[in-house]
């Protein structure tokens, strides 16, 4: 959530909140990462709110310096990483499973690329207007390219998934990175993380939709065995 330090801190009391109900929610080991995305997504938001707060205070540097680089490492490291993870973890099509694994690997490949940028080259967050952006010294030119991979790794998987109303989380978050791009491109992604926690209700849903089929399937299961 880039607009605020409120808007923040708010927003990740919120997913904070449903990400415990999705959590509640599992009734599989496999579903407990793609269950917790909603609590990634209320860290990113409490670290932005911290960065909101102290921005522009002095003496407070080492804390900003310590919530930037985790505000970023779950932005650009995490995501390529968990979100194909998890919709692999909870496919049962083994077709779909070989190529959410490829995925994956791809997933991985930009997260530690990322990693290695972080790691090598300093960043650090500045307060643009009513927006965060996040600053490197390194002339990156796989900018565009990278940028592509992300959206491939981090969008695909949910089409690819046969898990019902999987696409719709997959068009919410092709829908919400486009916007970020076209109108917010200086800090992409610090807005794109406010439009993803929209998706967080999604993900709910959709655990809490499997959570009932599977209670629906037990009991009727259980009835047939006592006919």
């Amino acid at each position: 959530m880039c607009f605020s330090a409120s808007a923040s801190i708010t927003a990740g009391v919120l997913l904070t909140f449903i990400g415990t109900e999705t959590v509640k929610k599992v009734h599989k080991p496999a579903q407990i990462i793609f269950a917790s995305i909603p609590l990634f997504f209320a860290l990113q938001q409490f670290a932005e709110g911290v960065i909101w707060l102290f921005m522009r205070r002095p003496g407070y540097e080492g804390l900003l310096m310590v919530v930037t680089y985790i505000f970023v490492f779950m932005a650009q490291i995490l995501w390529p990483v968990i979100i194909p993870l998890s919709v692999l973890l909870i496919e049962e099509n083994r077709i779909k499973k070989i190529i959410l694994a490829s995925l994956l690997a791809a997933g991985t490949a930009i997260g530690l690329y990322n990693l290695y940028l972080l790691v090598v080259h300093k960043i650090h967050a500045e307060i643009g207007g009513m927006h965060i952006t996040y600053q490197s010294n390194f002339d990156d030119n796989f900018g565009k390219l990278a940028l592509a991979c992300y959206l491939l790794v981090t969008v695909v998987p949910l089409f690819v998934s046969s898990i019902k109303r999987m696409y719709i989380l997959g068009m919410i978050m092709a829908l919400s990175f486009a916007v970020s791009a076209v109108f917010y491109m200086q800090c992409l992604t610090s807005v794109w993380c406010f439009f993803a926690a929209v998706i967080s209700f999604v993900i709910y849903y959709i655990v809490r939709r499997a959570h009932n089929q599977f209670h629906f399937d037990s009991v009727h299961g259980q009835a047939r065995q006592a006919d």
